[in-house]
C-alpha cells in the first residue's frame, strides 16, 4: 500500500480560534463593511484608499494572531502521509504552524501584487502590516492586496482540483461551503476513501452522504480525526 494522501480544505472557522474575525457569522466583517465597498475590483477603482485601509487592518490582525491547536494538528497529519492544505483563508497561520504544502485559493494577505495587467505574474512580501499608497510594482502600478475579490477568477482553482482528485482522505474544516467556485472543489475528491467535515454546525451543511459530519470546533474536530487516522 502506498503512502496515504491527505488533503485538508480549510475555511474561516479554522482561524476563528486564533481570534481572526470571520466574514459571515454574526458580528462578522460583512456586518461592518459592504462587500461592494472593499472586496471587488470596482471598489478598488472607486476608492483604493478605503480598500487598502480595510486590508491593512486585516493584515495587522493576522500578524497579531497565533496558530491554534487545529493548525498544529494539521501539521501532525504529516506523520501519517503526504499532506496538502488547500485554504480559502487569506491569513498565513498554516505557514506559521509549520505545514509544508499550502495552496491559497483566495490569496495571501501578507503579500501584494500589481494592480496593473500583470497581476498574477509576481507577488511581493509586505514589510510589516501596512501597504502604502507609494508601494508600486516594477511597471509603476500601485500594489494591491494579493486577495481574490468577488467577481475575479480564482487562479489556483485548477491546481486545487488536481490536488483534490488525488486525495485518499479529505478533511474539510471550518467552511460553510457557500463561496463559489471554491465550494464546488470538494466534488473533485471522487477517489477519497474517507471524507470528514468539521464545523460546529456540520449537521446543517449540505454535503454528500459519504461525509462523516463532526459537530465541533476546528481544534476539537481535528483531534477526533487525527486519533481515528492514527488508529486506522
Amino acid at each position: 500500500m502506498g503512502e496515504l494522501t491527505i488533503v485538508v480544505f480549510s475555511g474561516a472557522g479554522m482561524s476563528a480560534e486564533s481570534g481572526i474575525q470571520t466574514f459571515r457569522d454574526s458580528n462578522g466583517l460583512w456586518e461592518n463593511y459592504r462587500v461592494e465597498d472593499v472586496a471587488t475590483p470596482a471598489a478598488w477603482l472607486r476608492d483604493p484608499e478605503l480598500v487598502t485601509t480595510f486590508y491593512n487592518e486585516r493584515r495587522q490582525s493576522v500578524m497579531q494572531a497565533l496558530p491554534n491547536d487545529a493548525h498544529l494538528e494539521v501539521v501532525e497529519l504529516e506523520d501519517l502521509g503526504n499532506v496538502s492544505v488547500i485554504t480559502q483563508n487569506i491569513d498565513d497561520l498554516h505557514e506559521r504552524a509549520g505545514s509544508s504544502n499550502i495552496l491559497h485559493l483566495h490569496g495571501n494577505i501578507r503579500l501584494a501584487k500589481s494592480s496593473g495587467p500583470a497581476q498574477e505574474k509576481a507577488y511581493y512580501p509586505i514589510d510589516g502590516w501596512k501597504l502604502e499608497k507609494t508601494d508600486l510594482c516594477p511597471d509603476g502600478h500601485r500594489l494591491r492586496p494579493h486577495v481574490v475579490w468577488f467577481g475575479e477568477d480564482v487562479p489556483a482553482y485548477e491546481e486545487a482540483a488536481r490536488v483534490l482528485a488525488g486525495a485518499d482522505v479529505l478533511i474539510i474544516i471550518g467552511t460553510s461551503l457557500q463561496v463559489y467556485p471554491a465550494a464546488g472543489l470538494i466534488h473533485f475528491a471522487e477517489n477519497a476513501q474517507k471524507r470528514y467535515i468539521i464545523d460546529p454546525k456540520a449537521d446543517e451543511l449540505d454535503v454528500p452522504k459519504n461525509f462523516v459530519k463532526i459537530n465541533a470546533s476546528a481544534s476539537a474536530g481535528m483531534r477526533t480525526v487525527l486519533a481515528e487516522l492514527k488508529n486506522r
